[in-house]
């Protein structure tokens, strides 16, 4: 019993070491970021941020695709930017 009682108390010392960092703190970041915007066309992205790292086909009705970015993924209907999606952890300068 006292090795489980030892154990958890560890676990619970090693986790309150680890630093996470704030959701805020990425949302402030990200404000400051140049993202593609709602409504913008496929090609006005490509030739402001270049060739993506992935590009997957569209799917559904409408068709709905994505492009994959080294911080962020793009998602588009047809041909314009729905929203942009920051990758968890990408952003925060380091």
């Amino acid at each position: 019993m006292t090795r489980i009682v030892l154990a958890f108390m560890l676990t619970l010392t090693f986790n309150s070491v680890s630093a996470d960092v704030l959701i805020i703190d990425e949302v402030r970041q990200a404000g400051r970021m140049q993202l593609p915007q709602n409504g913008q066309s496929k090609s006005d992205i490509e030739a402001k941020f270049g060739t993506p790292t992935t590009k997957n086909t569209a799917v559904g009705d409408p068709p709905i695709s994505s492009w994959r970015y080294a911080t962020y993924s793009v998602y588009f209907e047809h041909d314009l930017v729905l929203f942009t999606v920051l990758h968890s952890g990408a952003v925060i300068e380091k």
